[in-house]
């Protein structure tokens, strides 16, 4: 029996249109800047983003990494939000490879108050770090895929430039934000000083992200990203099926989003299982399961004798993370097939 995958959007394979992208693809050296299909892949992404530069790089994670590397010098502080990707799910590497401390705050849904940004910037005194850098997630995935709105961003944004902060997104999900807002992504990216996007999440590629800002910063983000070992070579063959997924996969979001919907509504109806049915926003749906009397590993056991794969999220918590994969007849048939296990 095929195993429905809710686990993550990562694991979306590449199209056959990606893969004949990815043997046809026209390579040079990346490292010299004569790959013709990355200089491109970075050019449609900075004309996107709103961005005068870009610059390809191997995961999300690095993208963040050579982000927080080049605005921060060791010592600084920086700012982002309790449950954000960057200070839990990156192996501490802020603090392993820049020499910054991270200063948490506690966000509403993933969204960080702009008054506790202005508290939280450091004063000119011998005793503090130097403020370098406030850190926005959009989509929050431990929020459960909820948009930071323009509005907040636009207030952050504010708050750090009065204080000469500069702003970094990390917008792993930032197209799925901008569908579910119906907003151009730029709506978004204006208010912030670089951006990393993921192509590898819902919008399907195999591999890859996208680190966007001015063009002196990614000059310089450039040799960070060398010294971090992500120099590649031929790497066209990675930067094409990019190319698709930024030019065709990023209004199919919706689809992703509407099928998200309906299973929330579906597992709600579920004795003994609980949604927030309208919290859900993107394509990440978060499932209560106290009131089963089971375990995340005794639930996740038995969703795996069903054929369905999701992750344990938090204490009786677990995340289901819709993608291109999952049709609207495999979310109809995974809720048929909970049911009939806790029945």
């Amino acid at each position: 029996m095929p195993f429905i995958d809710f686990r993550s959007d990562t694991v979306t394979k590449p199209t056959p249109e990606m893969r004949r992208a990815m043997s046809e693809a026209e390579v040079g050296d990346d490292v010299y800047s004569e790959d013709p299909t990355v200089n491109r892949l970075e050019a449609l992404a900075a004309k996107m983003l709103g961005k005068e530069d870009a610059l390809f790089v191997t995961s999300g994670t690095q993208g963040n990494q050579v982000a927080i590397l080049t605005h921060c010098r060791p010592g600084d502080e920086v700012i982002l939000e309790a449950e954000s990707h960057i200070f839990l799910y990156e192996a501490g590497a802020a603090a392993a490879l820049a020499g910054v401390q991270t200063r948490p705050i506690r966000g509403t849904n993933g969204a960080m108050d702009p008054d506790d940004i202005k508290k939280a910037i450091r004063s000119d005194d011998i005793h503090h770090p130097w403020s370098g850098l406030v850190c926005l997630e959009n989509t929050h995935n431990k929020a459960g895929g909820k948009v930071i709105s323009v509005e907040t961003m636009k207030a952050i944004y504010h708050v750090a430039n009065e204080r000469s902060v500069p702003v970094h997104l990390d917008g792993a999900r930032l197209f799925n934000a901008a569908v579910a807002a119906g907003v151009p992504v730029t709506d978004f990216t204006q208010y912030a000083d670089t951006v990393q996007i993921c192509l590898s999440k819902g919008l399907s590629a195999p591999v890859g992200s996208v680190l966007a800002g001015s063009r002196a910063f990614i000059k310089e983000a450039r040799k960070w990203r060398k010294r971090l070992g992500g120099g590649l070579r031929q790497a066209g063959v990675l930067a094409a099926p990019g190319i698709i997924a930024l030019e065709t996969m990023v209004d199919r979001l919706a689809e992703d989003h509407a099928n998200a919907r309906l299973l929330a509504n579906g597992l709600a109806a579920i004795p003994g299982l609980s949604v927030d049915v309208d919290g859900v926003e993107t394509n990440i749906v978060l499932c209560h399961i106290h009131d089963t009397g089971l375990s995340n590993e005794a639930f996740i056991a038995l969703l795996k004798a069903a054929g369905i794969l999701a992750s344990p999220f938090d204490d009786g918590v677990i995340r289901f993370v819709t993608h291109r994969e999952i049709t609207t007849d495999l979310v109809q048939t995974a809720l048929e097939r909970i049911k009939r296990q806790l029945s």
